[in-house]
C-alpha cells in the first residue's frame, strides 16, 4: 500500500490539473466504479462479509445496472458494524498512516483512517479553487487554516492538502491558527503584508465571526486580498454579498468557494466560479430555484468528477462510492439532493435565457470544465413544520442577512414552534444579538419584518399555508454567548 501510495503522490504532483480534469471528462466513470467495486469486493474483509450476509456473489456484478442493484451501506450497517481493521484493505490498520475523528453531529465520533493518497486526490479539489479562482499558482498566498485542530477532519486534513499543493509548485505557505480568534489575528497582522493574498479557511458561521470581531479589531481587511475557502454549511449568496463587502470583495464568482465535504471520505466537491454564478442566478430568481430544485431553500451546488466519488440519488438522498483508506460503495450519506449533468444544467438555464460562461467573462484564460453538478440540501434535522409549510433555516437566514438587520446580530438564531394561551401555534425565533448590542423593541420589529418579508419571497407554501395573522414571527432577543441557546464553543442547533 505505501509503494503504491508513494507512486500516486508522486503522479498527482507530476500531473498538470488542466490535464487530470480534461482526462475525468472524457473517463468513462462507470467502467471505473466497476473495477473500484471489484478491488474493494476482493481486498477489503468488511465489504467481503457484508457481500456474503446480503448473499451477494461479486462475480455477478457486470454492469452498471449490477452495480445499482447492491445493497447500501450506512454507518449503523457498516461502518460501526465490522473492526476498523476490517474496514481497512487486507484488514490492515496501518495499510493506513492516519486516523481523523469525525463531528459526531449525528452520534458518537468515528475513527476514519486514510492513507497519503488519499489527501493528493483531495487536493486536487483545493487546487481546482486556489488556481481557477484564486490565481494561486501566480501569486505568492497565504493559507490561514481556521477549521478546528486535533483529531477532527478538518483541520489537519485541510492543511495537509494546501501543503500538497505547495509540494506541487504552488507558491502558497501554510499557517494553522485554528479556531483560535487571537492567534488568527495576530497571524493577519503580521504575516499578511508579506504575502500577494490571503485566504482563510473555516465553517462560514465562524469565518463571518472573525471577519466582524476583526473589524472591530481595527483589521482592515480589505488592505489583504483575503479569499474564502468555506465548508459544513449552507448559506445564502446574500451571506456570500455581506461577508465579501467586509473583506474588500471585488468579484463574487472568484474571491470565494465552498467544499461539499464529510469526514467519511475528504472533499465530494466542489464550487467553481461556475457553479457560484449559476447559484446566484437561482438566487435572484426564486420561482426558477424553486421548479428547478423543487424546493424554495437554495441548496448548496458544486461540480464534481465522477471518476473521484462518484454520485447516485436514492429516494431524493445522496449516495456516493469512493476510494479512501476506508473505501466506500454506495454509501448513504444521509444528504437530500440530486445531480444534473453539465448539459442539463445549461439547457436549464438557456430556457431562462441566461447564459453563465457569458456572464463569467473567464479570466486568465481558466478553462470551464464539463463536469456534473450536485446539489445539496444537507440533513432535513433542522426543519420544521408550520401550518403545514415546511421552514428551513436557509430561509430564515436571509431575513438575517439584509442590510437593515445584519449589523444588529451574529446570523445565529433557533426556531421553534410554541403555542399561545389559546393554543394556537407560534413561530418564534431566538435570535443572537452582536456583541455591545442592547436587545429593544425596534430591533424585533425590524427582524420579524425582514424573516417574513424572506420567508414570503422564497417559500410558497409559507405564502400559501399559513394565515396571514400568524405569518409574522415572534423574535427573542438574546445577548452574545447566551449560555442557553447560543453558548460559546458548542455546534449550534437551528431548531
Amino acid at each position: 500500500m505505501a509503494l503504491f501510495g508513494l507512486k500516486f503522490c508522486l503522479s498527482t504532483v507530476n500531473t498538470p490539473l488542466e490535464t487530470k480534469l480534461k482526462q475525468s471528462c472524457a473517463a468513462n466513470s462507470e467502467a471505473e466504479l466497476l473495477k473500484l467495486f471489484h478491488n474493494v469486493s476482493n481486498t477489503v474483509p468488511a465489504y467481503k462479509a457484508f457481500l456474503q450476509e446480503n448473499k451477494i456473489n461479486p462475480e455477478s456484478i457486470k454492469t452498471f445496472s449490477d452495480f445499482q442493484s447492491l445493497p447500501l451501506l450506512t454507518k449503523q450497517n457498516y461502518i460501526k458494524k465490522y473492526p476498523l481493521n476490517n474496514l481497512c484493505r487486507e484488514g490492515e490498520i496501518n495499510s493506513c498512516d492516519f486516523i481523523s475523528v469525525s463531528s459526531g453531529s449525528t452520534g458518537n465520533p468515528i475513527f476514519w483512517t486514510r492513507f497519503i493518497s488519499d489527501e493528493y486526490e483531495i487536493a486536487t479539489r483545493f487546487e481546482q479553487i486556489f488556481r481557477d479562482s484564486f490565481n494561486a499558482d501566480q501569486k505568492n498566498t497565504l493559507a490561514v487554516v481556521c477549521f478546528s485542530l486535533g483529531t477532527w477532519v478538518g483541520g489537519i486534513y485541510t492543511a495537509n492538502c494546501c501543503r500538497h499543493l505547495a509540494a506541487k509548485g504552488y507558491p502558497i505557505t501554510v499557517v494553522t491558527p485554528g479556531n483560535n480568534k487571537t492567534e488568527i489575528f495576530r497571524v493577519i497582522r503580521q504575516l499578511a503584508p508579506l504575502f500577494e493574498q490571503v485566504v482563510l479557511l473555516g465553517y462560514p458561521p465562524f469565518l463571518k465571526n472573525v471577519i466582524d470581531s476583526g473589524i472591530a479589531d481595527g483589521i482592515t481587511w480589505d488592505k489583504f486580498n483575503i479569499k474564502l475557502v468555506m465548508a459544513g454549511e449552507v448559506f445564502s449568496e446574500e451571506w456570500r454579498s455581506l461577508v465579501g463587502e467586509r473583506i474588500g470583495s471585488t468579484n463574487h464568482y472568484y474571491d470565494s468557494a465552498s467544499l461539499y465535504g464529510t469526514a467519511d471520505a475528504g472533499v465530494l466537491g466542489n464550487e467553481t466560479p461556475l457553479s457560484i454564478c449559476i447559484r446566484r442566478f437561482f438566487a435572484e430568481n426564486p420561482d426558477a430555484a424553486r421548479e428547478f430544485f423543487g424546493e424554495s431553500r437554495l441548496p448548496t451546488l458544486v461540480q464534481y468528477d465522477p471518476t473521484s466519488r462518484y454520485f447516485e440519488i436514492e429516494n431524493e438522498t445522496l449516495l456516493f462510492s469512493g476510494n479512501n483508506g476506508i473505501p466506500l460503495i454506495r454509501y448513504h450519506i444521509a444528504d437530500t439532493g440530486g445531480i444534473i449533468t453539465y448539459k442539463e444544467m445549461l439547457e436549464y438555464l438557456a430556457s431562462k435565457n441566461f447564459d453563465p460562461i457569458a456572464e463569467l467573462a473567464v479570466i486568465n484564460n481558466h478553462k470551464i470544465y464539463s463536469l456534473p453538478f450536485v446539489y445539496v440540501f444537507g440533513r432535513s434535522n433542522f426543519i420544521i413544520s408550520y401550518y403545514g409549510a415546511n421552514i428551513y433555516p436557509e430561509n430564515i437566514q436571509v431575513g438575517m442577512e439584509q442590510p437593515e438587520v445584519r449589523k444588529l446580530v451574529t446570523g445565529k438564531f433557533f426556531m421553534a414552534i410554541k403555542q399561545d394561551q389559546d393554543q394556537n401555534s407560534i413561530l418564534t425565533i431566538a435570535v443572537e444579538l452582536a456583541p455591545e448590542i442592547t436587545a429593544t423593541e425596534t430591533i424585533k420589529d425590524t427582524i420579524a419584518a425582514s424573516v417574513t418579508n424572506q420567508l414570503l419571497r422564497l417559500n410558497s407554501e409559507y405564502a400559501n399555508y399559513v394565515a396571514p395573522e400568524y405569518q409574522t414571527p415572534t423574535i427573542n432577543l438574546y445577548a452574545f454567548g447566551d449560555p442557553e441557546y447560543f453558548p460559546i464553543g458548542v455546534k449550534h442547533r437551528y431548531s
